[in-house]
């Protein structure tokens, strides 16, 4: 039996994988605490073996002063928790961090390996890069450290760019056939993933994503079929767009390029359970009870 405390409620991640782990309540056991006030500080970690720190903000405002929120939450509080976890006997932390670490996506194609090095450009990637930094340090034998550097998460109730592609795809007649790629992580695939992290105490940073790397532009097209709407796709507007890309952050973050090299995503045991249309299928329709893992 694995005890598992995750450090954050209301997390899309967090709350989804704790319904992942419940599925086999004879392996896991599941807690969530709330870091929002200072009492979690107070919470016996010592009768956990895994925490998996969720708590954080992402992409709220870039408004200059809301720097210091970021650093805080996404950097101090994730190096504080870490130390009271080792302190407490923890064995293994499992942090949440993001492809973001390596920069915005690009108009150009980008792909990350393991070689390349982070670039943050926002506050968000910076705090994240600065967590890992300092979660690093604290690794050792008996305190393994799990990074996951995650590309966008997707799925059944999630925020975010998702939620805008599909309304897009509902209502939209036409869109833009661009070639840009992404990689993508459905949300069950995310959670198997962390899954295995803690079956096989891993220690290290990782790269997960879905098997495919994904076109924007055919992700709407498969919403609007599983929809059961049509959707033209046009490369009328490409040439505007590509113009545009560098100089609008939302064209760039919609139609740019931030791909992971597909060899640092590979793992021994497998957890790309959903395929690309598997997964638009269960987020659009809740189909989760009839597509069994």
């Amino acid at each position: 039996m694995k005890h598992i405390l995750i450090t954050g409620v209301n997390s899309y991640i967090g709350t989804s994988f704790e319904k992942w782990l419940n599925k086999n309540p004879e392996n896991y056991s599941v807690e969530s605490i709330d870091m929002r006030e200072s009492c979690w500080r107070e919470k016996d970690f010592s009768a956990y073996d895994i925490v998996f720190h969720v708590a954080g903000i992402a992409h709220v405002t870039a408004k200059p002063k809301m720097e210091g929120l970021y650093y805080k939450v996404n950097r101090d509080l994730a190096i504080e928790t870490a130390k009271k976890a080792k302190q407490e006997g923890i064995k293994q932390f499992i942090f949440m961090s993001s492809i973001i670490i390596y920069g915005d996506s690009s108009c150009s194609k980008k792909v990350i390996t393991k070689e390349t090095i982070p670039n943050p450009n926002s506050f968000y990637g910076k705090s994240k890069l600065q967590a890992e930094e300092g979660l690093n340090l604290l690794r050792n034998h008996h305190f393994k450290v799990v990074i996951i550097r995650s590309p966008m998460v997707y799925g059944k109730n999630s925020k975010g760019n998702y939620t805008s592609l599909s309304k897009a795809a509902r209502i939209l007649p036409i869109f833009p056939d661009m070639d840009s790629e992404r990689s993508l992580i459905h949300i069950d695939n995310l959670c198997e993933f962390i899954k295995l992290m803690i079956d096989n105490e891993e220690n290290g940073t990782f790269f997960p994503q879905n098997k495919e790397y994904v076109r924007i532009s055919e992700m709407v097209r498969l919403i609007a079929e599983v929809n059961g709407k049509k959707i033209r796709m046009t490369k009328i507007f490409n040439n505007v767009l590509r113009i545009l890309c560098p100089r609008i952050g939302l064209i760039s973050k919609v139609f740019g390029n931030l791909v992971y090299c597909k060899s640092i995503s590979e793992y021994k045991q497998v957890y790309q359970i959903r395929d690309l249309m598997e997964s638009i299928k269960i987020t659009e329709l809740n189909l989760d009870n009839r597509l069994k893992v």
